[in-house]
């Protein structure tokens, strides 16, 4: 009788968010490139155990698929938007509102 043994092993490559919050895509313009490597990793069984190599960092879109390099030209975080409130019932609003939509007084 002959005992057969198999390993199932390799490397395969992994790809790794660095940073939840979205940047602007410079190709598109939408806020949902985000920055990210691709690291590789020797697997067995098809479980990744070891990193044998870290990758660089680069920007992704979620939406157009466009890649770069990280800081690529023109990512910048979204600008946060300034609010204005209501004299007569203090809620927050948009800047563009002219009349508050609760309370129906003129900003």
């Amino acid at each position: 009788m002959i005992d057969a043994f198999f390993i199932i092993g390799g490397i395969q490559p992994r790809v790794r968010v660095l940073d939840e919050r979205p940047v602007r895509c410079p190709n598109c313009g939408l806020h949902q490139a985000s920055t990210r490597r691709v690291d590789h990793y020797l697997s067995l069984f098809f479980i990744p155990l070891i990193r044998i190599r870290k990758g660089e960092p680069f920007l992704a879109c979620d939406q157009c698929g466009q890649t770069g390099p990280e800081g690529y030209p023109n990512a910048s975080r979204p600008t946060p938007v300034p609010q204005q409130h209501c004299r007569s019932c203090d809620r927050k609003l948009p800047p563009d509102y002219e009349f508050c939509p609760y309370c129906g007084r003129r900003l």
